[in-house]
């Protein structure tokens, strides 16, 4: 059996996942990353988008939105403000946040509104990774 890592994902609302994994692939704000076992310790903060784990033939999606990892002993931990397994994602009701939230930038936008419109690119961030978390893999 090839070597793994421990995954760890942990929310306000408690643990999420925990499981022995092959490879591990996330969203830093430097770029992607990817963290198999035995990998050097480090930090990084998380954006929001698709987090993606391997164990054998089986892959799995979360969305996660924001917060930071850290790799130590074999172990790569995320502390995320929230997570969602894109096999549980309704693909639907995604798909109508994402179009609010590109409305209400627009609108943001031709009034200047500066709050608003930050709020807005966030909705249409996490509604685009509910969607990518959860079409993940299709073909």
């Amino acid at each position: 059996m090839s070597d793994t890592i421990q995954l760890e994902v942990v929310t306000p609302n408690g643990a999420t996942i925990s499981e022995a994994v092959d490879i591990v692939t996330a969203p830093g704000y430097g770029g992607d990353f990817g963290v198999l076992a035995n990998h050097a310790p480090f930090l990084s903060t998380i954006k929001i988008g698709v987090l993606t784990y391997k164990q054998g033939s089986k892959e799995a999606n979360l969305m996660v939105s924001g917060g930071f990892c850290e790799v130590s002993n074999n172990k790569i931990t995320f502390l995320v403000e929230s997570a969602e397994q894109g096999s549980e994602i309704d693909v639907d009701r995604a798909m109508r946040a994402k179009e609010r939230a590109e409305k209400r930038l627009a609108a943001a936008q031709q009034h200047e509104e500066k709050i608003n419109q930050a709020r807005a690119e966030v909705a249409l961030q996490r509604a685009m990774a509910r969607i990518k978390a959860a079409r993940h893999g299709e073909a």
